[in-house]
């Protein structure tokens, strides 16, 4: 008899703990997916180690940039490959139809408001997956696409939020699982990138897969910052102004940089998420008349045009995403939280 295995979190920065049960009956409008593979997010650090409340009570199955297989429900899913969106909202509220539909508040989210992907299935409603075509899959396996979920979702969405245009320059601040698509995509929409970071082999990876100009700032004083970028700024040609910084870190140290980098017309975009809070002159905004703008997730109408990316070979996410079994979580999330990894990592289910 086929069963559910999960590793749970059970309290706040202790070890997950191996759960079995029968595998859950589908509702209507709901399916059963096999994971096939699942992501090591930031936020799940911040679920496990930093106290942030799930709104889902623990224990809890933790994991929310999910790929799998659709085993069971909705008879029209049944043996689909799919992309679980990190966010999936109701499609119908006020907010849905504005077009805004990943801050839906009847929003549920794998891993905060019901078990997520750290498991051998999940279940989830079906409306909004995204379906991964016959022909990325001769490109990619199924697992190292789980980390469209989120990883790339995610700043895809928010580069187009922020309304780069080509030969504009992007200003990167983190470049390690989300911040390294965030740069890549930018590039793709033909703006000029500087990647800033602490961390030499992470900048070493992006120059490596063709990011123009690379910083690292872990010894460096504000001012001497800004200078390095308004030279990089004038070797890559670029105007001095109307600059779009992406503040991927989640730190309070580059939420306060990005601030810090605002110029005339410029656009700050914070992605990263910390529980810090930032000290800003707020009136820095009026003065550049600047705009600072949020994102939070995807909403799923946006992934058939991140899967294509990957599909014409505009994005290649190879280099920067490693495969571990499922069973090695433990020790993932604390080597993870301790900045041990240059790639982003997705766990196998490995249960016996």
């Amino acid at each position: 008899m086929t069963m559910l295995h999960a590793w749970q979190m059970i309290n706040i920065g202790e070890d997950f703990v191996k759960k079995t049960s029968n595998l859950p009956d589908c509702s209507e409008g709901e399916v059963l997916v096999k994971v096939s593979a699942c992501g090591v997010c930031h936020t799940d650090l911040s679920f496990w180690h930093y106290g942030v409340k799930t709104r889902k009570d623990l224990p809890l199955t933790l994991g929310h940039e999910i790929s799998g297989t659709v085993v069971s429900g909705e008879k029209e899913w049944i043996g689909k490959k799919v992309v679980i969106p990190a966010v999936l909202p109701c499609g119908h509220c006020e907010i849905c139809q504005s077009g805004r539909s990943n801050i839906c508040q009847n929003q549920l989210m794998p891993g905060n408001d019901f078990d997520g992907g750290f498991a051998s299935h999940v279940k989830v409603p079906a409306q909004f997956l995204a379906e991964v075509p016959a022909s990325l899959l001769e490109k990619y396996p199924l697992s190292r696409l789980a980390v469209v979920a989120d990883a790339i979702s995610t700043p895809f969405q928010v580069v187009e939020k922020s309304e780069l245009q080509a030969g504009d320059l992007a200003i990167i601040i983190g470049v390690g699982g989300v911040g390294i698509y965030a740069a890549l995509l930018a590039k793709i929409k033909g703006a000029k990138v500087i990647a800033l970071d602490v961390d030499d082999q992470k900048l070493a990876l992006a120059k490596a897969n063709g990011i123009e100009a690379v910083l690292n700032t872990r010894e460096m004083d504000f001012r001497s910052l800004k200078q390095n970028i308004r030279n990089m700024a004038k070797d890559l040609g670029v105007s001095k102004y109307q600059w779009k910084i992406f503040e991927m870190s989640g730190s309070k140290t580059g939420q306060e940089t990005g601030f810090g980098l605002l110029t005339f017309a410029s656009t700050l975009s914070i992605v990263g998420f910390t529980l810090d809070k930032p000290e800003v002159r707020l009136s820095n905004l009026m003065a550049f008349d600047a705009k600072i703008i949020g994102t939070w997730g995807c909403k799923p109408e946006l992934y058939a045009d991140v899967l294509q990316l990957l599909d014409t070979g505009q994005l290649d996410i190879n280099p920067f995403v490693q495969e571990l079994p499922m069973s090695q979580i433990n020790e993932v999330f604390k080597n993870t939280l301790q900045h041990k990894y240059l790639k982003r990592n997705v766990l196998i289910p490995d249960f016996d």
